[in-house]
């Protein structure tokens, strides 16, 4: 390992976890639940939550600032730990933004604005540093499965949170919901100081500092981009999270529409794409932790396995969209979803192999750079797939053609990001000289 003796063991890496819990216990708050009160109680034009959400993505483009922030210092805790206070209080803000919407609107949009960019912020400040903290300190065997606690974890947050929130936040008032967000994001801060409780100290020693001083901004971010291993990957999260990102707004109204589906059906449809994809997450999981230590380049095979499966799958529903009568829908949605989730861990788990072979005073600025590019593309895609489908339906009568030409085109992209997945064997990082501490 780099500049430490002693890697995270399980419980160290389920430890990180709960950060990860605690993390998407408020978010799914903020990017979900506020959003159908602003929409559904308030009767606001769903244009101003989308806007607000993509305001809270827009921010992380500076996650390569958080992340060379957090190699300048010995420890990434205290980052991990005010990144999940700022989002805390960003959430809380954005709770009583919402309330305040209904009687003084001017001031609760203003405070909405602060509060999705204090998400924003905390979000990009406490992953960024969360993730180069597991890529420095778990052993490169181990990172397929902590790749997949983690995010299996935070999922997890999100789905307890939100059926705990809504049995909490009935019945309905702009009281309530301060008072139900305000208590999530107390008690999320307060898991994550715990989880994160002497956890880096308990390594032989501390990760960051036996490393020299890392250089200034530009320097480091010049490095990052002059290493062909860490361009290419930033041009392959980027792309792949687009074509992933742009399905997610369109494929409930796809089959509400072409498929004469009622509500109820298509939030099933949805939570069974969500199925799939941890199905997909935990044998990506298993499989990778246990032929990564024979085979070092598994993570990278099934990459390319999960992007190639992705377009298939979204080949299938341009193919549903041309004949839908007796098309096997959720099978198809199922397979998508397992697809996915392979994709997105062994993903994950790349990620943290390159940063970690980086070196702890790099390993930040490698995965602000890959955050910012999955932020972008993750504001950009939703709002891309459902621009392209207005847009064609402008064209075309026929909604059927207007959703299989936009799903063909991120089968295209999921294509595009399997070939540059597979590139990515050939890169090498490079030995830059830019390294050389500049401040």
């Amino acid at each position: 390992m780099n500049a430490m003796h002693a890697s995270l063991g399980w419980i160290g890496i389920v430890r990180l976890g709960l950060v990860q819990t605690a993390l998407g216990s408020i978010v799914v708050l903020t990017t979900a639940t506020l959003n159908r009160v602003m929409v559904v109680e308030l009767a606001l034009a769903a244009t101003i939550p989308g806007a607000l959400v993509g305001l809270h993505y827009a921010v992380q483009i500076l996650r390569p600032v958080w992340g060379h922030r957090s190699d300048h210092g010995n420890r990434r805790t205290p980052w991990i730990i005010g990144g999940i206070a700022t989002l805390g209080l960003g959430g809380a803000l954005a709770a009583l933004s919402v309330a305040l919407m209904a009687d003084r609107f001017a001031l609760g949009m203003a405070l909405a604005v602060a509060a999705f960019l204090l998400v924003g912020v905390g979000v990009g400040a406490a992953g960024t540093s969360l993730l180069a903290l597991l890529a420095s300190a778990v052993a490169p065997a181990r990172r397929p499965a902590a790749a997949t606690i983690v995010w299996l974890m935070m999922i997890l947050g999100m789905a307890v949170t939100a059926v705990l929130a809504g049995g909490f936040l009935d019945p309905y008032s702009p009281l309530r919901l301060v008072a139900v967000t305000g208590g999530v994001a107390g008690l999320a801060f307060m898991l994550a100081c715990a989880a994160l409780w002497r956890v880096e100290s308990r390594l032989a020693r501390p990760v960051l500092a036996a490393e020299p001083a890392a250089p200034g901004f530009r320097v480091s971010l010049a490095d990052a981009w002059a290493d062909p291993q860490a361009r290419l990957f930033t041009i392959f999260v980027f792309v792949s999270m687009l074509a992933y990102s742009a399905q997610d707004l369109i494929l409930e109204p796809f089959a509400g529409l072409v498929f004469g589906m009622t509500p109820g059906e298509t939030t099933k449809l949805a939570g069974v794409q969500h199925g799939g994809v941890f199905l997909g997450m935990v044998f990506t999981g298993i499989a990778g932790t246990l032929l990564s230590r024979r085979h070092p380049g598994v993570l990278r095979i099934f990459t390319v396995a999960g992007c190639f499966g992705s377009a298939l799958m979204i080949g299938g529903l341009v193919l549903a969209a041309a004949a839908p009568q007796g098309w096997p829908l959720v099978g198809n949605v199922v397979a998508l979803g397992v697809a996915n989730g392979v994709f997105a861990v062994a993903a994950i788990g790349s990620m943290m192999a390159l940063a970690g072979t980086a070196g702890p005073r790099r390993s930040g600025m490698r995965m602000g750079l890959w955050g910012a590019a999955q932020a972008i593309a993750f504001g950009l895609g939703g709002l891309a797939g459902t621009v392209a489908v207005d847009l064609l339906r402008l064209v075309t009568d026929d909604p059927a053609s207007a959703y299989g030409a936009v799903f063909a085109l991120e089968g295209v992209a999921f294509l595009a990001a399997a070939v540059i997945a597979l590139r990515l064997a050939g890169a090498r990082p490079s030995a830059s000289p830019a390294m050389v501490p500049a401040e």
